[in-house]
């Protein structure tokens, strides 16, 4: 049996493919688990992730076919592992950039608002669907994906089930770049070389501290910024970083 996720290590470059063509790559426990076992303990070496999808399909959601009825408690449960896989991704430290097409949609939509740089070829398809089957978002889209678009906007969203293309994604935030088909594995690999290149503390502090800083006053977010700032400003990369700009070279980080 293929397995559900494939993985591809190029360099400091890891690439995770959602493997289930027949299903549009829609999220099942076990490629959920095989996800998260990934960014709980990711390979040495391993600086920045791509995500992607396969077949046509970034990931169509949750895989109704595969719903187990549940209580209430393991209702909450459920959604509450999602959270959790869904902040290990964010937060592992690991810069993760998605590079989508097709279906997006639902929890395939929840986790690419999870990482940090979202690439979209004009297949895209941005949907929550939720509303058309009865149920309501439970992978953390009230949060994340709320934040990109607003509470108004997502419940709107909701409302009406509306299709948003990658051209209106582009214009709302849920996605960074457009390009062209077949294009966006392409860009993301790009990126990922490129965002490997930085300090490793650097691109820590920016997952670390941003969205964290968004949650707070404006008095604590600002304190919370200069403590990031001293660390990472009185780190060796800082120091090589420094010294490569006045000796005009690339610098050479740990």
């Amino acid at each position: 049996m293929d397995p559900v996720l494939i993985i591809d290590i190029d360099g400091p470059v890891a690439t995770l493919t959602m493997n289930r063509p027949a299903k549009r790559n829609a999220m099942c426990d076990e490629l959920l688990d095989a996800i998260d076992g990934f960014f709980s303990a990711p390979p040495k070496g391993v600086r920045v992730v791509i995500l992607t999808g396969t077949a046509g399909h970034f990931c169509s959601g949750l895989d109704l076919s595969e719903h187990v009825a549940r209580d209430a408690e393991g209702t909450m449960r459920h959604s509450r592992n999602w959270h959790r896989v869904m902040d290990v991704i964010q937060m592992s430290g690991l810069p993760v950039v998605s590079a989508m097409f097709g279906a997006v949609i639902g929890g395939g939509l929840e986790l690419a608002a999870s990482t940090h740089v979202r690439i979209a070829e004009p297949s895209c398809i941005f949907q929550l669907p939720e509303g058309r089957r009865g149920i309501f978002v439970g992978g953390g889209a009230t949060v994340r994906v709320g934040r990109i678009l607003g509470a108004d906007r997502m419940c709107e969203m909701m409302l009406t089930g509306r299709k948003f293309d990658t051209d209106e994604g582009l214009a709302m935030g849920l996605t960074h770049y457009a390009v062209g088909e077949g294009e966006a594995l392409i860009k993301a690999r790009e990126l990922a070389h490129g965002i490997a290149k930085n300090a490793s503390l650097s691109n820590y502090m920016m997952i670390q501290a941003i969205s964290r800083i968004s949650d707070m006053s404006r008095s604590d977010g600002l304190f919370t910024e200069s403590l990031a700032a001293a660390v990472s400003q009185t780190s060796a990369d800082a120091e090589e970083g420094l010294k490569a700009f006045l000796e005009k070279r690339k610098p050479v980080f740990r």
